[in-house]
């Protein structure tokens, strides 16, 4: 019988076994693999943030989640990752260039810290930041 701590498994957080070892399996949360591609994302020039819709942002509000992942999709199989991004860019860059290191980064982020092959990386721009670009 489970205890008050364990809870079924249709019910926890989405993870993938990435690993098994002799002392036991490790596994993913999917929600891990798109906070690595939020993160890597706003780390290239030119991305102002991921962007999620208004639903993302009330449910990472009633979970109290810090919102890293918002914007991003990931899907995975076996040990292949799809990935889909939403961000916003700022204004004044080639957007061609951007979305092309974004993937880079993404897909490098995900790959060197969780082993996994990541097949696809989709972007899609869905606003400009009117700051100005300075280092022009």
């Amino acid at each position: 019988m489970a205890t008050n701590n364990e809870k079924p498994a249709e019910n926890k957080e989405k993870a993938h076994t990435i690993n098994t070892t002799s002392c036991g399996d490790i596994k993913i949360a999917d929600d891990v693999v798109a906070s690595i591609a939020a993160i890597a994302a706003g780390e290239v020039d030119g991305v102002s943030e991921t962007a999620g819709n208004i639903s993302d942002k009330l449910i990472n509000t009633v979970r109290k989640k810090n919102g890293t992942g918002v914007g991003v999709r990931v899907d995975v199989a076996g040990n292949m990752v799809r990935v889909d991004i939403a961000i916003i860019m700022m204004y004044g860059y080639n957007v061609m260039e951007t979305s092309k290191k974004v993937q880079d980064k993404v897909k490098n982020s995900i790959e060197t810290m969780t082993g996994l092959n990541v097949t696809d990386v989709n972007i899609r721009i869905t606003g400009v930041n009117n700051e100005v670009r300075t280092d022009k």
